[in-house]
């Protein structure tokens, strides 16, 4: 269970940082959401990821609601000289022109390697919607990229 436990922690935590994008309030975020999750008494085994994605998202869209600012990508790349840094940022960039939806499916997807079963559950779709989603997804995030990165 502490395994377990400590798995899902991680994947937590990458969720919240790839929604907030600061390491300091994504560890906060995360330590929320394990807060609340014991403290609801909700420890229920088989839809234990489900919660926490659940309670990690509210959160995240709290500390959203708070800071209503955003980090303009001029600012990011002044600090950046390396070439794969600056890769980073503009897929960085790329991902913050998509719709919420497709950025948060691909970070289930991608960032964190939950399976299918589980984005399908989070979502409460079928496995069809699921891959259609991602997919969608990741032609709307290449075409945001453009040809140099393919």
């Amino acid at each position: 269970m502490a395994a377990d436990l400590e798995e899902q922690y991680d994947k937590i935590y990458r969720y919240c940082y790839f929604r907030v994008n600061n390491r300091e309030i994504a560890e906060d975020i995360t330590q929320e959401t394990f807060v609340r999750f014991f403290e609801s008494g909700n420890c229920i085994n088989g839809h234990t990821i489900r919660y926490l994605y659940t309670i990690a998202r509210n959160i995240c869209i709290d500390e959203y609601r708070k800071q209503k600012t955003k980090q303009k990508l001029n600012e990011e790349l002044q600090f950046y000289n390396d070439e794969s840094m600056i890769d980073s940022v503009c897929v960085k960039a790329a991902l913050s022109q998509l719709d919420e939806k497709d950025r948060e499916i691909l970070l289930l997807r991608y960032a964190n390697e939950e399976p299918i079963s589980i984005i399908c559950k989070i979502y409460n779709i079928s496995r069809f919607t699921a891959y259609r989603r991602i997919l969608k997804a990741q032609n709307e995030l290449k075409n945001k990229l453009g040809k140099e990165f393919y």
